[in-house]
């Protein structure tokens, strides 16, 4: 038989309760910092964070309005991300970020797209990090990104590089994200022509290339659970985001 005395229950209790303290205040009321909020992807993504209840805060950052307006919403407007030491101190004090900026390849040079996608990408990063020692970075790349940075597609190796960049500068936490076509999330505005119908077709795309497609939705939510639960990979692959999207 065991005697458990009322004092020992009650530090028992005591510490139990601390537990569930400190894990609620962990996990809830994270600040982030969006980038690419005009394009599909970073403006799904904060759509998600805006309705999230595990987002106290979101910085969107980025060289136009992203033209919304929220209660937990605020907005640096910047020449460009190179030029940051005027807005660093109000991009501290921040929990992560969930880069998404980025511009398609098609009728681009391999020059010019690395100066967007990976220079870009980085001097942002770094900027961040300094700013930001434990901020987790959450990085949107591409389904088929090219680890090996020698295949034939230049924009998969312009995206492995970035990625492989990235692991080497110093986050504590960083996720690579390669989501493949998405459907837009109801309401966007900043959806393209062929994101349009991809929306339209999606239940038939689900079935024929389930592990190359998702909702924009699953997206954001895989994004948010990444650093509110953490993931046990880096490189969260289509079927991966499907799986840290649920709750």
């Amino acid at each position: 038989m065991i005697f458990v005395f009322y004092s020992d229950f009650c530090s028992i209790n005591l510490l139990q309760q601390k537990r569930q303290i400190y894990y609620i205040v962990k996990n809830i009321g994270k600040k982030v910092i969006v980038t690419g909020a005009t394009g599909l992807v970073g403006e799904g993504v904060l759509l998600e964070c805006l309705a999230n209840p595990h987002i106290a805060e979101v910085l969107v950052v980025g060289r136009k309005t992203c033209g919304k307006t929220h209660p937990k919403l605020k907005e640096v407007l910047v020449p460009s991300f190179f030029e940051l030491n005027n807005v660093v101190g109000q991009l501290t004090g921040y929990d992560a970020c969930f880069y998404c900026a980025g511009i398609s390849s098609a009728g681009m040079s391999e020059k010019d797209y690395t100066h967007i996608t990976y220079d870009t990408t980085l001097a942002f990063a770094e900027t961040l990090l300094n700013a930001n020692p434990d901020i987790a970075f959450c990085f949107i790349s591409g389904s088929h990104t090219d680890s090996s940075e020698k295949g034939r597609v230049m924009w998969a190796r312009v995206k492995g590089k970035t990625e492989n960049a990235l692991a080497k500068i110093g986050f504590k936490t960083l996720y690579h994200f390669r989501p493949g076509f998405m459907k837009p999330t109801e309401g966007q505005q900043n959806v393209k022509g062929y994101y349009k119908i991809i929306g339209k077709m999606y239940g038939l795309l689900k079935i024929l290339f389930p592990n190359n497609v998702s909702t924009m939705k699953e997206v954001g939510q895989a994004m948010i659970n990444s650093i509110v639960k953490g993931y046990p990979k880096q490189i969260l692959e289509v079927p991966d985001i499907k799986l840290s999207a649920r709750d």
